[in-house]
């Protein structure tokens, strides 16, 4: 936690500005200060520090439309930072767990969480595959790579067939053509230093089961 902490800084999300986050506020010197230590333990590259289009997009969506997850269990798949979580806990979900393969990222949400003032379960580790204990799961920007969606759209597919599978996509090339009923669509400012553009259209979809 203490990497986190004095890389990133307590800020606010864009799209629901009610909730703080640990986030880095320059790429540059946070991609450098964690190479030599990504590199030492085999780590991802710190996309927790950063609010992406998709979780912003799915937390506005849940605090405008509570119900969707007020009294339920709920999965954040690939969560990051950890906002769309945070959104369902602070819309009255019964229970949340927010999953993660990286640690500073596991680390990050109980910092996030910590900040706000309410309690999240973090899964560290690979959960695909994972019998369905839930009764909503949403995924945030999840097909920017072809080897991590082939690898997790079959799964998410098939735990569409017993609950809700929410996807927040902005527009990212492996995203499947089947998307299901379109449940919204919002317009998120974006940084140059992340995407090529300054804001991006999200959708958000259910997906079709398999």
């Amino acid at each position: 936690m203490a990497f986190v902490e004095a890389h990133t800084r307590l800020t606010q999300a864009v799209l629901v500005p009610e909730i703080r986050l640990h986030l880095a506020t320059e790429l540059t010197p946070l991609w450098l200060a964690t190479e030599d230590f990504l590199r030492k333990h085999n780590m991802q590259p710190p996309f927790w520090a950063f609010a992406w289009p998709g979780s912003e997009a799915l937390a506005l969506h849940i605090s405008q439309n509570p119900g969707l997850v007020r009294g339920k269990r709920v999965l954040d798949f690939a969560a990051g930072c950890g906002l769309a979580a945070l959104a369902c806990m602070r819309a009255g979900a019964a229970h949340v767990e927010a999953a993660e393969i990286d640690p500073l990222a596991a680390a990050a949400m109980r910092l996030n969480a910590a900040a706000n003032g309410v309690e999240l379960e973090v899964l560290l580790g690979d959960i695909v595959g994972t019998p369905c204990r839930w009764d909503v799961i949403l995924c945030g920007d999840v097909c920017y790579e072809a080897p991590m969606t082939r690898h997790i759209l079959p799964w998410l597919a098939a735990c569409a067939r017993e609950v809700p599978v929410i996807i927040a996509d902005p527009g990212r090339k492996y995203l499947p053509s089947a998307r299901g009923k379109i449940l919204a669509e919002i317009s998120v400012p974006t940084s140059l230093e992340l995407e090529d553009t300054q804001q991006r259209i999200v959708t958000l979809f259910q997906l079709p089961p398999e």
